[in-house]
């Protein structure tokens, strides 16, 4: 008769059993067996809530996605005679992206006379790194490159990033989790009666394309 190791959820090892048995066990305390390493001898088996399992799963796999999004890099453009307004609109900006894990790229375009004028370039730059001295740090300081001077700018290591459901993606990250909730609550409506396969990262949620909107008919 074929045997596993059952572990509970909460890492207790119960030993050795046959298939049988811990079904039995899982279903006495009301939860699911699933096999977590069915290369080990014997498989090895966890007593766990599946439901939540899955809703785990989906939480890990948005957090890597966010984590994945951290090399981005976005463009803020200036000019050497931006003005003040102007400076807090992009400054503004530049928060959004750092605080969703992006890096952000600051450039300076000098247009004739103004290449005799870098030092006001660079003071435009440096007026954003004191703008944003409490959320990113200097990862490549000003330069010229030809008729322009760049500098990146990276998130503070301390910086708290908006979560996947804040910020332009607020609604869609709100129903996503709304949705992963309600299964878990469900059980996923197919909970596991007996050994289920290893339990692998579910698919990444994909969103139906956006419909572009079909030109009017001529009266």
């Amino acid at each position: 008769m074929p045997q596993v190791r059952v572990v509970t959820q909460d890492g207790e090892n119960l030993g050795i059993m046959s298939i049988q048995d811990a079904l039995a066990e899982a279903e006495r305390r009301e939860l699911d067996l699933i096999e977590v390493a069915p290369d080990a001898n014997p498989p090895v088996c966890r007593i766990i809530d599946y439901g939540k399992f899955r809703y785990e799963q989906r939480k890990k796999q948005k957090d890597a996605q966010k984590k994945s999004k951290q090399n981005e890099i976005k463009g803020i453009r200036v000019r050497p005679n931006t003005d003040d307004h102007d400076i807090a609109f992009k400054s503004k900006h530049a928060i959004k992206f750092l605080k969703n894990g992006d890096k952000v790229r600051f450039t300076v375009i000098f247009r004739g006379p103004e290449l005799r004028h870098k030092e006001i370039g660079q003071q435009q730059l440096e007026r954003f790194i004191a703008a944003l001295a409490d959320y990113a740090t200097v990862e490549q300081p000003p330069r010229m490159e030809g008729r322009r001077m760049t500098m990146l700018l990276e998130p503070r290591k301390d910086l708290k990033l908006d979560s996947p459901a804040e910020g332009a993606a607020t609604k869609r990250g709100q129903d996503e989790d709304k949705e992963s909730r309600r299964q878990a609550a469900e059980g996923d409506r197919d909970r596991p009666t007996g050994l289920p396969q290893h339990e692998t990262q579910p698919p990444a949620v994909q969103e139906e394309p956006a419909r572009e909107a079909q030109p009017e008919a001529g009266n």
